[in-house]
C-alpha cells in the first residue's frame, strides 16, 4: 500500500512497476504528467499493449476482464486504462472490487479521475485495489508544497532560481499549474543560462503581455490605477470571467482588513510571518496599508458585494466597468470611508 504525491512518481517508477496506479486529483495537468509517466515506464518494461476504457453506463466490464484473464507464455504485456466520471454507481464500485481479485503482474491497471472524498478512500474497492499498487495524489501543491514544485520544475528544465523569483512564480501561478509550466518554459528559452531572477522573469512577462489576475491583484495593492486598466483591458480581451476577479480580490480586502485591525497592536512583519505572507509581496501590503484605513477598506468590499451582486443577478450586464470603477477607488490614496458612487448607468 503506497501513496504518494504526483512529483514523487517518476522516483517510484525507477524502482519497479506496480499492478496497480491510483490517479486521483483537482489538477489535469499532473494527472496527464501521471499517466504519461506510468505509460513511458511500461514501454520501457516491455509492455507493447494498450487499452482505455471510459467508466459509463455504455461499458461493456467483460471486455476489460478479459484483459486479465488471457495470460499465457505467449501473450503480450498489457496496460489497461480507466477513466472515471465525477461520479460513479454502486454496479460501478463493485465491478471494480471484482477486478481487484484479477490482478496480475502481467497487465497494469491506470484508473484515474477527480478528487476522491475520505469516505471513498475508505471503500473496499479502493482499498482492495491500493493493496496491490499506488495511490498518486495528483492535488494542486497548497502554498506549503508549490515553492518546492516550482523548483522542481525548474531543475528539470536547466533554470536556477533565486529564492525570491520562485516566491514570484509561486505566487502568480498558485492554482494554474499549466500556466506555470508554460512560463518556465517560455524562460528557459529566453534565458540558455539558466539564471533567473525576479527582474528578468518580470520583464519576460512584460515583454509578452502575460498578465494574470495576479498581476491584477498586485497591481491594486501597490496603488498602480494605470497598470490596474492597463491589465484589465488585457483580461477582458482574453475572455477572462470577472467573478475569478471578485473572488481573487475579496481575499486580499478580507487579508488587509485584519491586517489593518491588529497592525496597531502586533509589528506587522510578525504579522505578515503568522499570516504567511510571500517576501516579495509584502511591499504591495505595506503601501495598501499606507493607503486604507479600515474604514476605507469597509467601504471597498461594500462596493465589491455590489459588483458580485451585480454578477449574480444581471447575467447579461458588462461588469467590466465596474471594475475599472473599483481598481482606481483601490488605488488612491484615502482615510474615509468615502468611495466615488457607482454609476449605474455604465452597466
Amino acid at each position: 500500500m503506497m501513496r504518494i504525491y504526483a512529483e514523487n512518481l517518476a522516483s517510484q517508477l525507477r524502482q519497479q512497476l506496480l499492478p496497480v496506479y491510483l490517479i486521483f486529483g483537482n489538477e489535469p495537468l499532473l494527472i496527464q504528467e501521471s499517466k504519461t509517466a506510468v505509460k513511458e515506464a511500461a514501454k520501457s518494461q516491455g509492455v507493447d499493449t494498450f487499452c482505455r476504457y471510459q467508466v459509463d453506463s455504455s461499458l461493456n466490464w467483460d471486455n476489460v476482464f478479459e484483459h486479465f484473464q488471457t495470460l499465457s507464455l505467449f501473450s503480450s504485456r498489457q496496460l489497461v486504462e480507466l477513466t472515471l466520471p465525477d461520479s460513479f454507481t454502486a454496479a460501478v464500485t463493485s465491478k471494480l472490487l471484482i477486478l481487484s481479485s484479477m490482478l496480475n503482474q502481467d497487465t497494469t491497471l491506470v484508473i484515474h479521475g477527480p478528487k476522491l472524498t475520505k469516505a471513498q478512500e475508505n471503500t473496499k474497492w479502493f482499498k482492495a485495489l491500493l493493496s496491490s499498487g499506488c495511490h498518486v495524489n495528483c492535488l494542486s501543491p497548497d502554498l506549503n508544497r508549490l515553492p518546492q514544485f516550482v523548483l522542481q520544475r525548474c531543475k528539470a528544465l536547466g533554470l536556477s532560481p533565486d529564492k525570491e523569483t520562485i516566491q514570484m512564480l509561486a505566487q502568480w501561478h498558485e492554482g494554474n499549474l499549466l500556466a506555470l509550466v508554460q512560463s518556465l518554459e517560455k524562460l528557459a528559452l529566453l534565458y540558455p543560462d539558466g539564471q533567473l531572477t525576479i527582474v528578468r522573469v518580470e520583464e519576460s512577462l512584460s515583454r509578452h503581455n502575460h498578465f494574470s489576475v495576479f498581476h491584477w491583484v498586485d497591481a491594486l495593492l501597490d496603488g498602480k490605477p494605470k497598470r490596474c486598466q492597463r491589465i484589465l483591458r488585457q483580461l477582458k480581451a482574453e475572455g477572462t470571467e470577472p467573478v475569478i476577479l471578485l473572488r481573487s480580490i475579496q481575499k486580499e480586502l478580507r487579508l488587509l482588513l485584519e491586517l489593518q485591525a491588529k497592525k496597531e497592536h502586533e509589528d506587522i512583519y510578525s504579522l505578515m510571518n503568522q499570516y504567511r505572507i510571500w517576501k516579495n509581496k509584502r511591499p504591495f501590503y505595506i503601501h495598501a496599508l499606507e493607503r486604507l484605513n479600515l474604514s476605507a477598506l469597509h467601504a471597498l468590499i461594500h462596493q465589491l458585494s455590489h459588483i458580485e451582486l451585480m454578477a449574480k443577478l444581471q447575467y447579461n450586464e458588462d461588469l467590466w466597468p465596474l471594475l475599472q470603477h473599483f481598481s482606481i477607488d483601490f488605488t488612491q490614496v484615502r482615510h474615509t470611508n468615502t468611495v466615488s458612487p457607482v454609476k449605474h448607468d455604465i452597466i
